[in-house]
């Protein structure tokens, strides 16, 4: 039995694996959603930096491009709702411009 198991099967900490709190996030909710103006940043110069060393000296072969992409998803819905959204709300001022109010008879 390994001691994850025993640590599960213990009494005083079943309680943890029900818990909510404990859980891990999912990666759709953990990632920020960004939409197509900034994908600029997964590619621009200007936002990459190449590390050398770590924070504790030891040499790494790193770049702040790497951070981004885990921290960061690049939306594509978002945008495309919106638009959606805009197209279908000029459609409604058309229509409501369109109807005849109801007073009015029919010449």
């Amino acid at each position: 039995m390994s001691s994850q198991e025993e640590i599960l099967s213990d009494g005083r900490f079943s309680c943890v694996t029900r818990d909510p709190r404990f859980w891990e996030m999912p990666e759709k909710e953990r990632k920020i959603k960004i939409d197509k103006r900034f994908q600029a940043m997964f590619h621009d110069k200007k936002f990459k930096l190449k590390y050398t060393v770590d924070k504790r000296g030891r040499p790494v072969n790193y770049t702040s491009a790497e951070d981004l992409r885990k921290f960061y998803a690049l939306s594509e819905s978002d945008s495309d709702l919106s638009e959606n959204d805009s197209k279908e709300h000029t459609e409604k001022k058309i229509k409501k411009k369109n109807s005849k109010p109801k007073g009015e008879a029919d010449s």
